[in-house]
């Protein structure tokens, strides 16, 4: 598993992106991986590409995404201006996940967050997620904050 590449998605990669965020107990109810695929799906990905600082981030191995990240580079007042990253829908293909891919892709948004300039990364994760908690807090993140939602 050391071949990974990094690489920004594209348009074309939008079925394998949902594909992934579909594959686990969450995303399977969230999620609508169909073919055809729904049009919101590329809507949302042409929406947030067009946004400056907002990208997909993929890994690949031998030519295949195996996972994926949404890193969005934020700027602030506060903190005297602090740029912040956040990282969301990090998902790993699940004939790959165990072979540290996650952890190497994490770390490469990170590395892209510090050349940003962003003196943090942020993330949240769901209550109900306890692997991917005990994988952010052996990444050095730490649970600072109480997350808060309001669907609208």
């Amino acid at each position: 598993m050391t071949d990974i590449l990094f690489r920004d998605a594209t348009r074309a990669d939008v079925p394998e992106i949902v594909r992934m965020l579909a594959d686990d107990a969450l995303g399977g109810q969230r999620e609508r991986y169909e073919d055809p695929l729904p049009q919101a799906y590329y809507d949302a990905f042409a929406a947030l590409t067009a946004q400056a600082g907002n990208r997909i981030v993929l890994a690949e191995l031998a030519g295949r995404v195996v996972g994926c990240a949404q890193l969005l580079f934020l700027p602030g007042l506060s903190l005297m201006g602090m740029k912040r990253a956040q990282i969301e829908g990090v998902r790993v293909d699940s004939s790959t996940r165990g072979h540290g891919i996650g952890e190497k892709l994490v770390r490469h948004c990170i590395a892209l967050a510090k050349q940003e300039g962003c003196g943090v990364m942020q993330l949240t994760t769901d209550k109900s997620r306890a692997d991917a908690h005990r994988f952010y807090e052996r990444l050095g993140f730490v649970g600072s904050h109480l997350g808060m939602k309001l669907k609208l």
